[in-house]
């Protein structure tokens, strides 16, 4: 959830076009929110749901047995890998 108790100093400036701030503005009031705590509201539960859709990833039982296996039993590495890995270490400078 949104925390609304921290003191809110970052803005957001946007244009819109008219049929959107009009929809946006529908949507508020059928919610009974005023349009700035609406669009704030609404953009922060879609990052959410963006960042754990990148962050979690779920497996299926089958999946997830796999998975552990070849963490705890990793097959021996590929011609092609061993060739990325070259590759990597040419082209990567570390420092």
């Amino acid at each position: 959830m949104l925390a609304t108790a921290d003191k809110q100093e970052a803005r957001f400036n946007f244009r819109a076009t008219v049929a959107l701030k009009d929809t946006i503005e529908r949507a508020a009031a059928l919610k009974g929110q005023d349009t700035t705590s609406f669009v704030r509201q609404a953009a922060y539960e879609r990052a959410v749901t963006t960042i754990q859709a990148h962050e979690v990833t779920i497996l299926k039982p089958e999946d997830h047995q796999a998975f552990f296996n070849a963490l705890e039993n990793p097959p021996e590495p590929t011609d092609n890998l061993r060739a990325a890995f070259a590759s990597h270490r040419q082209r990567v400078i570390k420092r």
